[in-house]
Formats: C-alpha cells, structure tokens, sequence
C-alpha cells in the first residue's frame, strides 16, 4: 500500500524530525518530567506492584486494595505489547476475547464468555462497555483509535452498572489518555518503526505547559501495512469457454444468451483484503485555576482508510495458497470519527466531590465486501456459484452524553457515591446486498436495501454506592441502579427483490432507489418503539488478611436492553445475576502480586442475533431471546512479578461451564445448509442449540509474559521479552457444528529484543508477533457446495508480522 501523504501524516514527520535528531546528539542531557506517560521510557526504578493504583470504583485505590476483578495495563506494557487496537488487549486480560466482522469491520468483544455480534449494527448494545477518560463509547472500532498516547487501561469484569454512567453485563473497558502536566516541562516522546507487508508506523506525543494553571498536549499516530490476503488468478480457476458453454446450455439456457466469464471481474491488482491504513490526533488541554477544581478537555479524530478482513477457506482448493482468494468485489472501507470529552472536577469543602463528564461523538462509515469470498467457483456466468457483496452505502452514528457524579472524599466512615447518566444516540444506515447466480452478470438469486434512516437511542440512569468501614480490616458495600431505555426505529425499512421479469436482472447499484420501478418490493416495516426501566444491585463485603492480602465476596445483578428488529417486533432485555469471590495477595515487599477470582454467572433471556432468511425468501438482522438460563462459572488469575531486572506476568482463565438455554430455534445465514424450520419459527432455517457451549469461550487460557534486562558496563540495557498464549479448543458459534466451527487448541507467541541507552533517551527494538506462524480463526461460517458438501471459512489473525522500531524521549 502506498503511503498517503494527507495532512495529518505530515504532521507526524515535522513533529519527529527534531525528536530523532536530539536523540543522536549524544552528549546532550536529558530534560526529566514528573508525570509524563512516556511509554518508550523505561523508570529504572523497581516499582511496588502493590502501590499500583486504579479507579474502578471511581476512586483512587491501591489494586491489591480493590474488592473488584479488574486488571491494569501500564502504558509501558502496551508498548512492549505493540498493542495498537482493543482486539490485542486479549492476551493481557483473564476471559477476554475479540473477534472481527468483516462486513461491517467491527470487532467485538467477549469476556468470561459472554458477547455477541449485535453490536456491528445500528442495533443493540455491546455486553462489554468500553469508556474513553469515563465517557461511554457505543461503537469499539471508534474507541481509543490506535490506542494513542494512553496512559492506562483497566478492564474490569461482571456488571458494573451501580458505578459507571452506562449499564452493562459482562465487563467494562476504561481507557485512560496520558494528560497535559502543569507543572511539567515541555517534552514527550515519538517513535517511527517498519516491517514485513510493507509496513511502517509513527507515533508522538508532547506535553506543553502554558501557564502555572493552564497545559496542553498533542499526540499523532499513524499505522499502515500492506493486506496479507493474495488475489488468485482467474484463469488457473475458471472452467474453460466451451465447459461454460455446455453448462450453460445444460441449464436451460440458449445459445443466444451465452456470453463467457469476463476474467476482468475478479480482482487481481490493487489493495487487497486485511490491510491496514489508519491515523489520529487529540488535542488535551488541562485547566487548574487553584486547588479545587480542574477541567480536562480533549478531542480526538481517527481517521480508517484501510480494507476489511476477509473470511479464507479453512482448506484451500488444490493449488492455492491459504491467504488467498478468488475475489470479485473489491475492498473498501471508509471510516471517520470525531469525540469530545469533557470532564470537570470541584472539591467541595474536604469531604465532597463533584464530577461533570460528557462527550460527544460522530462516526461515520462506508465499506464494500466480498460475502462470498471466492468459495465457489462460477461454471458460466449464471451458474455454480453465487455472487455476494455486503455493501455500506453509508453509516452515520452520532452520541452525546452527560454523566454527574457526587462523592465524599478523605477517609470516612462510609464511602459513598451518586450519579446520574443520560445517553442519546442518532443512527443511520443504508445496507445494500446484492446476491446474483454464477457472477454478477448472472440473474438475480436475491437482493435487498436496508434502509434505516433514524434510529433513536436515549438511555437514562440513576444511582449510587455506599461502603461503610465497619472496621480497620472489614468493609461493606452496597449498590443500586435504575436504567430506562428507549429505543425508536422510524420509517425504517427493508426491500426485497419482487422478480418481476419486465425489470432487468443488475446487481443494486449504490445510486439504485428501492422500488417498483427498480424490481423491489417493501419487505419489512421496522418502524417501532421499545421502552423499559430495570433496577439493578450490587451487595459486597471484603477484609484484610493482615497487611498483604484480602478477601471479598459479591452478589450483583446486570442488565442489558431489549430493542427493536427488522418487520417492527421486540426482543426482551437480558438479565444477569453475578456470584464472585476474590482473593488478592502481595509478597516479595509488594513486589510480587496474586490476584484471583471464582464466579458464577446466571443470565435470563440471554440476547442472541443473526442474519436471517424468512420463509418469503426475504432476509433481515433476527434478535432471539435464549429461554431459561445460561450459566457461566469459572475462575482467573494474575499473578505478576517485577524485580530489579526481570518482570513476568502469568494470567489463566478457567471457564469448565458455558452452557446456553433454552432456542430451539436459531439461525443464521452465515451457516448454509441449516434444515428447514417450522412454519411458527418465522425463519427459513434453523437448528436446536439449546444446552450447546457458548462461542469464544475456551476452557482453559493461558498468558505468559517475561523479560529480562541484561545491563551492560556502559549502563545500557539490552532486553529480550516473550510473550505467548496458549488456549484450549472453543466453538466459533452456539451452533457447535463440528471441528469447523471451532478453533483447535494453539499455542501463539511474541518476540522482542530492546536496547535502550545509558540515559534512557532513546531505544531500538526488533520484534516478531505470531512468530509461530499459527493460523487462529476468530469467526466461521459455511457455504454449502453444489454436491451438498460444505465448505468452511473463517477470519483468522494476523500471520507472522516482524519489524524493528526506534524511539525516543525529550
């Protein structure tokens, strides 16, 4: 891919260039700054893990002091981690998975099991909240663009709805940006790197003190890498003219109407599929006119001109490589998003708080992607296989929300919190599918437009949580919450192909008005109007085991809103109850930290969705409601260490019980081949999944990371780091169809090995990921063959990447 040189890339090259050339005058001393997230600095110093502090309960807490299952990532690790994107948070989190959706180029998040692909629509909610400095962001791929200039990140897990301003089930995500420093000097840092796919990265970060009370700070990104899915050659594919002919004319057709494939329809130059082409910037600015107040304000824009990944045959056709495919839709994709954040912070007196948070949010996207991803091969231009693209003419999402917090401060002998939350969301979309026989110039199978040009959210809440000390070493908190939703779709709706003959047979065009006109017919009406209120709790108690250790138990309960769906009708709210209890220990003078949890989760009409096909042939988004209960129980551990020159991280996920409900109706267009379903099913076809295993919920997961500085005589350190997961067998969907619908057990491993100089002013990296080369599938799905076979396909994660990288700080 060839670098575009837009606005924001040249930037990026004035902001480095002075950076590089301070790091080669060797003899020039390095300016210091207190608070400063400089990730490619190392803090020689050897750091307590006991004295880490996090704001999962909306305070300042030690994490060892923290009755709560959360895991903080430092900005260093993130480095070290090359941690560009939410999905490669995964190997540093217990039960935290991510998988991509190529259609839409989304990711979504699952933890402890729980997740779904919902939220790749304007639909529905995620299960796991991701928040930006506390403000609620409804789409993952707009949250945190590249992870840039971060100065922690915390993910907490079960719900956390009697704290944080957006309610949710499994887990919340919270990103925290390195902010201006005041009282700091001008400085910062910036990094450039290159590697295999041709890819090339660059990263700076300044902080600029204005005034005794006034400081802002400027950060860019910019990554890119060619896409590692290769074009075939039609020709090597394609049966010959006089085959196609005969097949043709086999067929029913006439002489008269034959024409030959046109090699020239399939792609086999340009950008190709899984690249990667994305930049940011944020703007901060701190204000802290005198002690008791303080205003943070920030924007960021991350811009994503990359292409989708694409789903691969998971056993390629005789002669073909495995990244490749025969493709006849090109790739695009076109995203935009644009966030204010705010947050302003009032001491009020010695005993109160007050928190203002809000933000404001415009996405925008658009993509072209090959549904059908080259697994059948077309025998004439109307027959053997099927021509699919998933077309985003447009998407436009826009948010805001206000979130006030009230809290006592200093040390009391009860804690407590309250807050009130009101989100809004405006949505719209036009999703075009056109489905042709043998290719694209053949006759339509079936096509459709989804139209939604106002898709309303507004979401309210209240609540509040209170701790009283009972004692030195004995606490005990209480939580309540009520959330009311809304959701409202207006003159949504979804057309379908009529197949009236007089109308011709092309493919809908991005221009094309939906019609009678245009051969289509009003397939559904979702115009439709979902509102409901939900109390939701929290109950714990946590004590001290001496002075390094804890132990805390909780029951709380979590919800996630119901909604609308295409034809107009509603599906319900999911429910959970959360059973936990945790230990956390310190050892080695805090320099060694244990910290483990068990938990039970019981969800009530757990929320599944898919595409679908009605028995008119008309297909949609379908929303189902799993009966009964879905149970998850399992335990995780963290155990890190950090000595004078070593540092280590273990992290294991156990989930021995994921088990599903109650849907002896479920289906998806994404698995072919699924037998017809009853008429009262509403759907085309479907199968019992009911007490089948949840997907992207490996039993066992384990994480390991360790490195070693070896420091030389002149006082430079030379350090090699490794990193590796490894996870057990786990479904790729709640069908449970057999070894293609799952990811076989892997082992998948990092390599990197860092010299940084004397005074800590610069360092150079080289780095393998993936360095096993594995193939991991994140997704699956089935096309069935014209002999009745089926043929699997998933997304899969990168293959083997390396690269070196240079940095600096000033």
């Amino acid at each position: 891919m060839k670098l575009r040189y837009s606005a924001l890339y040249v930037a990026m090259s004035l902001a480095l260039a002075p950076c590089l050339a301070q790091a080669a005058e060797q003899g020039t001393a390095p300016q210091d700054s207190a608070a400063r997230a400089t990730p490619a600095k190392t803090n020689k110093k050897v750091q307590q893990l006991a004295t880490v502090e996090v704001s999962a309960t909306k305070r300042e807490t030690p994490l060892e002091k923290t009755p709560v299952a959360v895991s903080a990532i430092s900005a260093d690790t993130l480095d070290k981690q090359r941690t560009m994107t939410v999905q490669d948070l995964t190997p540093l989190v217990p039960g935290l998975q991510a998988t991509s959706e190529g259609d839409h180029g989304v990711v979504t998040l699952t933890m402890r099991g729980i997740g779904n692909d919902s939220a790749k629509t304007e639909y529905a909610d995620p299960e796991v909240a991701i928040f930006v400095d506390g403000v609620y962001t409804a789409r993952a791929e707009a949250a945190a663009g590249l992870l840039l200039d971060m100065d922690s990140v915390e993910v907490l897990r079960g719900p956390q709805g009697t704290l944080w301003g957006r309610n949710s089930t499994a887990g919340a995500i919270s990103f925290q940006t390195a902010k201006p420093d005041i009282g700091g000097d001008a400085s910062g840092y910036a990094q450039i790197e290159a590697g295999n796919y041709n890819q090339t990265g660059a990263r700076a970060a300044m902080n600029l003190p204005v005034s005794d009370t006034f400081a802002m700070r400027v950060a860019v990104a910019h990554e890119q890498h060619d896409g590692y899915v290769d074009y075939q050659n039609p020709a090597t594919e394609l049966p010959s003219v006089a085959q196609q002919q005969a097949t043709y004319l086999a067929s029913g057709g006439t002489l008269a109407n034959f024409r030959p494939i046109d090699p020239n329809q399939f792609e086999q130059n340009g950008a190709k599929y899984n690249a990667q082409d994305q930049s940011a910037a944020r703007v901060s600015a701190r204000w802290q006119p005198n002690d008791a107040f303080r205003w943070d304000l920030s924007y960021e824009y991350f811009i994503d001109r990359g292409t989708p990944s694409l789903s691969l045959m998971q056993t390629p056709r005789h002669g073909q490589s495995f990244w490749s495919a025969l493709i006849d839709t090109p790739p695009y994709l076109h995203r935009n998003s644009g966030t204010l954040r705010s947050r302003m912070d009032w001491n009020i007196g010695d005993s109160m708080e007050l928190s203002y948070i809000a933000g404001v949010n415009r996405f925008s996207g658009e993509g072209n992607f090959d549904q059908d991803v080259g697994v059948q091969v077309p025998t004439s231009f109307t027959t053997g296989a099927s021509y699919q693209a998933d077309r985003t003419n447009s998407s436009n999402y826009s948010s805001y929300s206000h979130e006030l917090d009230l809290k006592s401060r200093g040390e009391q002998t009860v804690d407590w919190i309250v807050g009130a939350y009101y989100g809004h969301e405006d949505n719209n979309i036009r999703f075009d599918i056109p489905i042709m026989n043998g290719t694209q110039y053949g006759s339509v199978s079936w096509q459709g437009s989804f139209i939604q040009p106002e898709e309303l959210v507004n979401s309210t809440a209240l609540f509040g949580q209170a701790t009283w000390n009972m004692s030195d070493h004995w606490h005990l908190t209480g939580g309540l919450r009520w959330s009311k939703d809304e959701k409202r779709n207006i003159d949504g709706r979804g057309w379908g192909w009529d197949y009236d003959a007089s109308v011709p047979q092309l493919p809908i065009a991005p221009s094309t008005i939906p019609g009678p006109a245009t051969g289509f017919a009003v397939s559904t009406y979702n115009d439709a109007k979902y509102s409901k209120g939900q109390w939701t709790w929290l109950g714990r108690i946590d004590t001290d085991i001496g002075e390094h250790g804890m132990l805390y138990a909780s029951v709380s309960t979590g919800y996630k809103s119901g909604g609308t769906q295409d034809a107009g009708t509603l599906y319900r709210p999911e429910k959970l109850t959360n059973y936990e209890i945790g230990a956390k220990f310190t050892f080695l003078d805090g320099h060694l930290t244990w910290n483990n949890a068990a938990y039970y989760e019981n969800f009530k009409d757990f929320q599944l969705s898919a595409p679908i096909t009605y028995p008119n042939g008309n297909r949609g988004l379908g929303f189902s409601n799993v009966s009964g209960s879905t149970k998850v129980a399992g335990f995780e551990s963290e155990l890190a260490y950090q000595g004078a020159n070593d540092r280590a991280n273990l992290v294991l996920s156990y989930i021995p019980k994921k088990t599903l409900g109650t849907l002896v109706y479920a289906g998806s267009n994404d698995y072919q081949g699924l037998p017809p379903c009853a008429p009262q099913s509403g759907i085309a076809s479907c199968m019992d999944i009911s007490g089948n295993d949840l997907a992207h919920a490996p039993t066992v997961s384990l994480s390991a990371i360790y490195e070693h500085d070896f420091v030389l005589p002149s006082g430079a350190r030379v350090t090699p780091r490794f990193s590796g997961q490894y996870q057990s067998m786990q479904w790729l969907s709640p069908f449970n169809l057999g070894s293609g619908d799952q990811q076989k057990a892997y082992f998948r491993g990092d390599l990197s090995l860092r010299y940084t100089e004397p005074q800590d002013r610069w360092w150079i990296s080289v780095y393998s990921q993936n360095f096993t080369d594995e193939k991991v599938r994140t997704n699956a799905g089935r096309f069935q063959m014209p002999d009745g076979s089926f043929q699997y396909v998933s997304e899969y994660l990168a293959p083997r990447t390396y690269g070196i990288q240079f940095g600096t700080s000033f």
